[in-house]
Parts: C-alpha cells; sequence; structure tokens
C-alpha cells in the first residue's frame, strides 16, 4: 500500500494515477471527506489526516509500504516559519512512529541554498526527516512551469507577460507537475539504503522570452515581457495581501542571482520529457470560458 500525501493536487494526483495505472494500491491521504468520492471510485483505500497532526497521519501512514509527503506550500509565511515547523514536527513524529518501508518527500531546487527565502521549510523539512532512520528519497524538481497560470491574465488581456524572473533572456530550471508526479511514482516503486537526493527539471531550460513565445503560438498575437523591477516588488506584493513578502523576495533573488540552482547545474537532474508549450497551451485552454448547451 502506498500512502499519497496531497493527492488532490497535480503533483499527488498524477503520481497516484502513475500507480493505479499499474494496479498498485493507493491509500489517498486527506484532509476533506468531501473530496474523496473521487479516489474511493478510482479504488483507493482512504485516510484522513491534517499535515499538522502526529497522531492522525500515524494512522494514515500504517501498513504502508510507501509514503510519498507533499508538504502544503505557504507563500506568506510568518517569521520563522512556525506553520512549516509544526508540519515538519508531526511528519517527523508519523514518520518515525509508523515505520513504512521508504519515503519519498517533494523539496525543491533550492534546498540546499545558502540564505533564507521562501523555499527554506524543504530544507527544514529534509533535515529533520534525515534523522528517523528510514530510507528516503527527497525529489527536488525546477520551478514549475504551471507557475505561468498567474500570467494568463496579463498575457490574455494585455499581451504582456510581467516577469519577475529575469533578465527575460536567462534560463531557468523548470519542469512540468506531470513529470514530477510521474518520477514520484517511480522513485516510490524502487528500493534503496539511507538517503538520497533526486533532482528533476524539464529537457530544456527554460527563460521569460521562451514563456512569452509559447503563450505566442497558443494565441496567435504577440506576447511581450516586462520584467518587473525589483525595487516595486514589497509594494505589488503587499497590495496583493502578502504580510510578510521578504521570503518571496529573497526566492526570487535567489533564481535571478544563481544561489538557488542544482548542484552541478542541472548536468546530473533527470530529465522530464513534458514540453512548455503543451503546458502554456493547456494553461490558457483551461482558462477559456466553458460553451454551455
Amino acid at each position: 500500500m502506498y500512502a499519497i500525501t496531497g493527492i488532490t493536487g497535480k503533483v499527488g494526483g498524477a503520481l497516484a494515477r502513475s500507480l493505479l495505472a499499474e494496479s498498485l494500491p493507493v491509500r489517498a491521504v486527506l484532509r476533506d471527506e468531501a473530496k474523496a468520492a473521487e479516489w474511493r471510485t478510482r479504488g483507493c483505500d482512504i485516510a484522513l489526516a491534517e499535515m499538522d497532526d502526529a497522531a492522525s497521519l500515524t494512522s494514515a501512514f500504517r501498513g504502508a509500504t510507501g509514503v510519498f509527503i507533499l508538504p502544503p506550500s505557504e507563500f506568506d509565511p510568518e517569521p520563522g516559519f512556525p506553520e512549516a515547523k509544526r508540519v515538519i514536527e508531526a511528519v517527523t513524529a508519523a514518520l518515525a512512529e509508523a515505520r513504512p518501508r521508504k519515503v519519498v518527500c517533494l523539496s525543491t531546487i533550492g534546498a540546499d541554498a545558502p540564505h533564507e527565502n521562501l523555499l527554506t521549510p524543504r530544507t527544514l523539512m529534509e533535515q529533520s526527516l534525515q534523522e528517523i532512520g528510514l530510507p528516503i528519497t527527497f525529489l527536488r524538481p525546477g520551478w514549475f512551469m504551471e507557475n505561468a497560470l498567474w500570467d494568463v491574465p496579463s498575457v490574455c488581456d494585455e499581451g504582456v507577460l510581467r516577469s519577475f524572473l529575469q533578465p527575460a533572456d536567462k534560463l531557468f530550471a523548470m519542469v512540468a507537475t506531470q513529470d514530477v508526479g510521474r518520477l514520484a511514482a517511480a522513485l516510490l516503486r524502487e528500493d534503496w539504503i539511507g538517503t538520497r537526493i533526486v533532482e528533476l527539471e524539464g529537457a530544456a531550460r527554460v527563460s521569460p522570452n521562451d514563456i512569452a513565445r509559447a503563450f505566442a503560438t497558443v494565441l496567435e498575437r504577440p506576447v511581450w515581457v516586462e520584467t518587473v523591477p525589483r525595487e516595486n516588488w514589497e509594494q505589488i506584493f503587499r497590495s496583493q495581501g502578502t504580510q510578510n513578502p521578504l521570503p518571496r523576495i529573497r526566492m526570487l533573488d535567489g533564481f535571478n542571482e544563481g544561489w538557488i540552482e542544482f548542484s552541478d547545474h542541472g548536468r546530473s537532474a533527470v530529465k522530464g520529457t513534458t514540453t512548455l508549450d503543451s503546458v502554456i497551451a493547456d494553461l490558457v485552454e483551461a482558462s477559456r470560458p466553458k460553451a454551455t448547451a
């Protein structure tokens, strides 16, 4: 039995569907019973648990051959990351008690970054889980291509992609969530000893200009890149309701300045197969109004 947290998201869903396609047993670990019907229909066992509740997580993980940990993302963390630390404490305690045969944890590029930033909770999760003595794989993917979802409104309405990643021709390690889920499923089926790190990016690195070109191809009209000046970031993020924008700003600095990067600039990273063009096409199609009868 494979216990999957985050199964209602893109990565967790892709992972679960890959395992189910191989007729492998899956336990969907959910917060909300209302979301259980789909996975029950697919043949999954259901376990209800909160990611910051060690007791419910222990019950969800007990008896599992493998466990997939997808820590919840916090885009506006309080100083010191107290929300993430509560999750880390609960997950660590649950895995130490349930003792599954193996664990795959979704981490991130930059989990080894030298400066605190929005991705630091993944660093803290890696440090904590390494201490429990289980075979564990930390899957570190690049920037998700699907983050371009935030650009769809301005691109479709104005023909402008406003980029915080910069300069516009800089290449970044990006990957599709579908490829992350597929690789996570493959890793869960493997056996290994100790701790290992697996990095993942797409077949080719991607610049903001490349994203604009992909949008232009799908929309069949020009799309321009405007890089957002760094001195405006804090005001923009606060106007969007962010209370503590510094971690996000420092994460963007890390990508732009190059200190959030794979250990050898991706030379040994696993390469995904899903193209940027296909991801952008899917995002645009999903944003279009659905026809009604």
